[in-house]
């Protein structure tokens, strides 16, 4: 694969280019890696940056269907979308359904916009190791906003903050204590909390809901990144078109002030280097995928199952066969 001719198709805005990138950085194998890092290094030189906005919630609350209309309504003012949405995999086979493309079937036409599913692998986060390299790939291919959708179930989706740089949580009418469980860490990274299918029957209930959830919003100590009036509660009905203008334009607000004040900046900054160490604890771990590290792994396992061995004990074994120190 020639690496200098597909940056410069990236650049240029060749949407299959693109694909053909993001499975390069997404692919495991040792020869795709170092032809990734290559690719990405190239072009960093340009600088090219755009909107990252996270937007998770559980399943069922019209995720894919709020995407499609509001990435619908930024291609009409005259902007590039694109959408990178997480589908998760199975615990047994690995396998995904990989089925965002068909349930945004308009925004999947639209010249404007590009949509790539990709499959978690079982990465805990809501997003999948490779996604903030995805990401920067869409910048390079001169997209103005980029749409990170999580696989939206349960508590590790806190880690989209560390690619976006505004996070949406939807959430039905409702929707009682849906996220009791998760909640308090995800509301303390959310920006604006939608409540989604606020039309018809539901829209009192939203009404109610939104009001619970501002109450909420307010309780929360005030994050020094956020402007008056920030984090918020909204409704939506992604179905009819309303409240979308409205979140754009809150959401325009936000990231202006952020950037006014400094904090765009150093989020980056931060971002950055959560990811390079994330990198090397993977490197890490990936020893322990060697055949000398599954060879005393295996040897040892016996005698833990049988009690004449404590996992702490096997672990350093393993470690010290690796050269690698514990504290």
């Amino acid at each position: 694969m020639d690496i200098a001719e597909l940056s410069q198709k990236i650049l240029n805005r060749d949407r299959r280019a693109l694909a053909r990138a993001i499975t390069l950085v997404e692919s495991q194998r040792t020869d795709h890696r170092i032809q990734a890092g290559e690719l990405l290094s190239s072009l960093a030189k340009h600088r090219r940056q755009a909107l990252r906005i996270g937007l998770s919630g559980t399943p069922g609350v019209g995720k894919s269907t709020f995407i499609e209309r509001f990435g619908l309504m930024l291609t009409a003012q005259g902007l590039r979308v694109a959408v990178l949405a997480v589908d998760p995999s199975s615990a047994r086979s690995g396998g995904s359904i990989l089925g965002d493309k068909t349930r945004m079937e308009l925004l999947s036409r639209d010249p404007n916009a590009f949509i790539r599913p990709s499959p978690s692998q079982t990465h805990l986060g809501g997003v999948t190791r490779r996604s903030r390299e995805a990401v920067a790939l869409c910048e390079a291919a001169d997209f103005d906003v980029v749409l990170i959708e999580t696989v939206g179930v349960g508590q590790s989706e806190t880690v989209v903050a560390e690619i976006s740089d505004l996070f949406l949580l939807l959430l039905a009418p409702a929707g009682g204590d849906e996220l009791q469980g998760v909640k308090r860490g995800i509301m303390e990274i959310a920006d604006v909390i939608l409540i989604n299918k606020a039309d018809g029957d539901l829209k009192s209930a939203a009404t109610r809901t939104c009001a619970d959830y501002s109450g909420a919003l307010r309780l929360l100590r005030k994050r020094p990144q956020d402007p008056p009036g920030f984090p918020k509660a909204m409704m939506v009905s992604a179905l009819e078109d309303q409240g979308l203008t409205q979140t754009w334009d809150e959401l325009q607000q936000l990231n202006n002030w952020r950037r006014e004040q400094g904090h765009w900046d150093q989020r980056r900054a931060e971002q950055a280097q959560y990811w390079f160490q994330e990198e090397l604890r993977q490197a890490v771990l990936s020893q322990l995928n060697t055949e000398e590290a599954q060879a005393e792994i295996n040897r040892l396992a016996p005698q833990v199952a049988e009690g004449d061995l404590s996992s702490a004990k096997a672990a350093g074994l393993v470690l010290s066969r690796l050269n690698i120190t514990t504290g």
